[in-house]
């Protein structure tokens, strides 16, 4: 156990970007692996500001939701394999990819004002990160 905590304060934290995914909004959140707790970032609508941020905070792992069908099958269309494939070849920092079902209803209940899309994609971002580390979490203990 000891071991395990000094190879925890050798190893920096990990900074995390958590990507909700869409035709003409991307929906961006923060967090780390020190606190795994996602924090919504921004809107963006293009690649380039996604690799803009992930330059400038630092970011070591991406979460990237990932559009599936409410029966669990893939429903990757062309332009979400686009972005991935596109992300991909521009980054060499790993890709996770989360379940993003109901993430933009999750979003809705939160934001509770529906004039303000923009952070609802920022929002539903953050559901995505964080449902990454709670994930993450209940796998470590």
């Amino acid at each position: 156990k000891n071991n395990q905590t000094m190879n925890q304060l050798n190893n920096q934290t990990k900074r995390y970007i958590g990507i909700d995914w869409g035709l003409s909004r991307i929906g961006l959140a923060l967090g780390d692996d020190e606190t795994k707790i996602s924090t919504p970032f921004k809107v963006v609508s293009n690649i380039k500001d996604i690799l803009k941020t992930i330059k400038e905070e630092e970011i070591d792992i991406i979460v990237l939701g990932s559009p599936l069908k409410m029966s669990g099958a893939d429903d990757l269309n062309n332009n979400f394999l686009k972005f991935k494939n596109n992300l991909e070849k521009k980054i060499d920092i790993p890709i996770e990819f989360i379940d993003e079902r109901l993430t933009s209803k999750a979003a809705d209940a939160l934001s509770g004002d529906k004039k303000n899309k923009a952070s609802r994609d920022a929002l539903a971002a953050m559901i995505i990160l964080q449902s990454y580390f709670d994930k993450k979490n209940a796998r470590d203990l």
